[in-house]
């Protein structure tokens, strides 16, 4: 191994037996980081695909390991930080809906909204007084009890009336 100094830079520079031997340690490895992969993805071709991407990356950068560190360590480090930089990136990315949820997502137009709801409202009108009152209560949250008493008729009464009320308004709005 060569030494380098610039300033208070040391750089080393490995010869390419030492190299060589760097990589084939590199290889040896190999099991221990499919073994370690399993931990961040459990498909097959995904931890090879993680694997493949970590010897990739240690070996591009076989300048950057320190010798006498743990070579294990290193490869363990840059497989995580390459799972990170992955998961980063998927979730940015929008892979797409399955149809169905697509589907469901869509919101009509407001358009058709409104028009429905003016039907509904025109129906509502074109009820008797008595029904439309007490459909107008019970539709507002006040129980049956609260809108007979408003109403100053009995709760069978009021049942009653929002029952017609609701057939009536079927019947105009089908």
């Amino acid at each position: 191994m060569i030494h380098h100094r610039r300033g208070d830079e040391t750089k080393i520079a490995a010869s390419e037996t030492e190299l060589d031997e760097l990589r084939a340690d590199i290889a040896d490895m190999t099991p221990a980081l499919v073994a370690f992969a399993r931990r961040f993805v459990r498909n097959n071709a995904d931890v090879e695909d993680l694997v493949q991407e970590t010897i990739f990356r240690s070996l591009r950068s076989l300048h950057c390991f320190t010798p006498g560190t743990s070579l294990k360590s290193w490869l363990f480090t840059i497989m995580r930080n390459t799972f990170c930089t992955r998961y980063k990136l998927a979730r940015r990315e929008c892979v797409g809906l399955p149809t169905q949820v697509q589907e469901r997502m869509s919101t009509p137009a407001t358009q058709d909204w409104t028009l429905q709801r003016e039907d509904v409202m025109r129906a509502v009108r074109g009820l008797d007084d008595d029904q439309r009152q007490a459909l107008l209560l019970v539709a507002e949250g006040t129980s049956y009890a609260d809108a007979a008493k408003i109403c100053k008729c009995k709760i069978g009464t009021i049942k009653s009336r929002v029952n017609r009320a609701r057939e009536a308004l079927r019947h105009k709005l089908n």
